[in-house]
């Protein structure tokens, strides 16, 4: 990847060089996180600001600096905002900790049973595999038919941020029908 032109074409809005940036720096800026969280969701949700937020403010990148620690510094910087903001709401709830967990149905529904012959249930198989928040932009964006922004208003998320997340659930979706048996 030629990255001073992905870069140039990223911040003219190019689509296809975000798709490139994340590609190339996603395990990068992922891995940090993983090593500072110790959690995979995190680690995940984290990743996914910082490219929705690295994209949205491209155009204040300075080429003097490496993009990567750009990525990085942004990330870092993320995961201490979540780290107040987890101080701050125990703070409020004082020890209330209630969790809830939501399991996902592995069980085919009615629909995917009819149509297990042809090539959707496949991948609604495949879709079924992703995680929740994944699913959730997938089924919005192509079986919903929901543009960006509605997708941002239905989830209450930055627009940027769907985008990103739509991007990596169809990479994931994509190596996913790949590796299929």
């Amino acid at each position: 990847m030629n990255l001073p032109e992905t870069l140039k074409n990223a911040k003219s809005g190019s689509q296809i060089a975000y798709s490139k940036l994340l590609d190339y720096f996603w395990n990068d800026v992922y891995g940090f996180q993983l090593i500072r969280t110790q959690n995979e969701n995190d680690a995940e949700d984290i990743t996914v600001q910082t490219f929705s937020k690295a994209f949205d403010k491209i155009n204040t990148y300075n080429d003097d600096y490496e993009f990567k620690t750009w990525l990085i510094t942004i990330s870092k910087n993320i995961h201490i905002d979540l780290i107040r903001k987890r101080k701050r709401n125990i703070l409020e709830t004082s020890g209330s900790n209630d969790v809830i967990k939501k399991i996902l149905d592995d069980a085919p529904s009615v629909e995917d049973q009819l149509i297990i012959e042809q090539n959707l249930a496949t991948l609604l198989l495949h879709i079924k595999k992703l995680k929740p928040h994944y699913q959730a932009v997938i089924n919005l964006r192509y079986f919903n038919e929901l543009s960006y922004a509605d997708i941002a208003k239905e989830l209450n998320e930055p627009m940027n941020n769907v985008k990103v997340k739509l991007l990596r659930a169809k990479k994931l979706l994509a190596e996913s029908l790949k590796h299929k048996n």
